[in-house]
């Protein structure tokens, strides 16, 4: 399962249902694990047409933990997520008129107050 840090601004704000996505940069680092993660090729994932970023794994789903932190005691949950690339939401945490990797919450499994 992939861990990935999250800001406690966030964190509780998808614990409350109030955040619906979470982002990442599209960089070799995220491509790599997300690829990996939800079984999709990394040609596919970063598959670029020369203005938008066409994707075909809308069904794909996955269990990521995020972490507030980088303490293995950190609060934590297990979230479902999908994934897409888009632009995010700027009340979230995103720049407006970025590309992003977009994990929409599917649902909460598991939280944990510390790790």
């Amino acid at each position: 399962m992939l861990t990935l840090p999250i800001k406690k601004q966030w964190f509780n704000m998808i614990l409350k249902g109030v955040k619906k996505e979470e982002y990442r940069d599209i960089k070799p680092y995220y491509t790599s694990r997300f690829s990996k993660l939800f079984g999709i090729s990394k040609h596919t994932l970063l598959y670029y047409d020369g203005q938008n970023y066409n994707v075909d794994f809308e069904n794909s789903c996955a269990y990521i933990k995020f972490r507030n932190g980088y303490s293995k005691n950190s609060p934590s949950f297990i979230a479902t997520v999908s994934i897409s690339i888009g632009e995010g939401n700027p009340e979230w945490g995103a720049e407006p008129n970025k590309k992003y990797y977009v994990l929409k919450i599917l649902g909460i499994e598991e939280a944990k107050e510390n790790g």
